[in-house]
């Protein structure tokens, strides 16, 4: 205890420490009264390292929860993101994504290449960054996200599941194109495009392009629709590259398998009829198909 400050007042300090939950800045008192009388700080910044000390430890645990409630296990980052190996890709595109201007904006971003070009990476690292500003975020593959509905719908809960999907900042949906939707998916999926369309924003990773979402969908009118939104406020990345995860073993894929190059005009083979003004929402029960 420091000789200059009264017993009775460090203890008031404590017990309002102790009251306001801040066990921080608590553990950090002795350490910052030491320094206080050392003369290291003044008694201005003495308060403002207790309360940046009780601050970070808040912010380092906040971020974790929100990480668990968004599913993003594996943290992944922008600056983790090796830029060099995959060329085509626009960095500053990335980093303006990385502002989060789309999430206020409640766009759709879609990162459309070929397996192990870093798409999932880059919706993560994204995820990250919006869970670090404090927006609620969830992440699922397309797999996963159809499973819970399917089950959601044989519960008669349907409705409530795609509400509670839909009340993120940000939602993304990883793996579009890699495993089937299976029968009705498709329509349950539009369920939940439908509910977030203008309310909330949306990432999307796939290594199909949109011409070929009839065939993932088992239906050409339901993928129609759901285009019809996701590209209605969409900002399209392509990522032309090969595997970043094969790198070193790249003498051993056949040279046709190295690339895909039918991702190089994403929108072909489905046109979208785009109506005059904003788009009328359909309620769930009139989901085509």
């Amino acid at each position: 205890m420091s000789s200059n400050t009264p017993p009775n007042t460090t203890d008031r300090i404590r017990r309002h420490l102790v009251g306001l939950k801040m066990p921080r800045a608590l553990e950090a008192l002795q350490t910052t009264l030491a320094r206080i009388e050392q003369g290291e700080v003044t008694a201005l910044e003495a308060i403002e390292a207790l309360l940046g000390e009780e601050y970070s430890t808040r912010e380092s645990r906040r971020i974790k929860m929100a990480l668990q409630t968004a599913r993003l296990s594996t943290v992944k980052t922008i600056s983790g993101y090796d830029f060099s190996f995959q060329p085509s890709l626009d960095r500053n595109r990335v980093l303006a994504l990385a502002d989060l201007d789309f999430v206020e904006r409640r766009q759709c971003v879609h990162f459309l290449g070929p397996p192990g070009t870093g798409k999932s990476h880059l919706a993560i690292a994204l995820g990250f960054e919006a869970v670090k500003a404090g927006k609620s975020v969830f992440f699922a593959t397309l797999a996963e996200l159809v499973d819970s509905m399917r089950k959601a719908e044989r519960e008669g809960k349907l409705r409530d599941r795609v509400k509670f999907l839909s009340r993120y900042s940000l939602l993304i949906v990883d793996e579009i194109g890699y495993l089937p939707v299976g029968s009705g998916g498709g329509n349950l999926f539009f369920q939940l495009v439908n509910a977030c369309y203008e309310r909330c924003a949306m990432i999307m990773t796939g290594n199909r392009g949109f011409g070929e979402w009839a065939d993932i969908f088992g239906d050409a009118v339901v993928a129609t629709a759901l285009l019809d939104r996701l590209l209605h406020h969409a900002v399209v990345i392509p990522i032309e590259g090969n595997s970043y995860r094969l790198r070193e073993h790249a003498a051993l894929i056949p040279e046709h398998m190295r690339t895909r190059h039918a991702l190089s005009d994403p929108g072909a083979a489905i046109p979208i009829k785009r109506r005059p003004g904003r788009p009328r929402k359909e309620p769930i029960a009139s989901i085509p198909g």
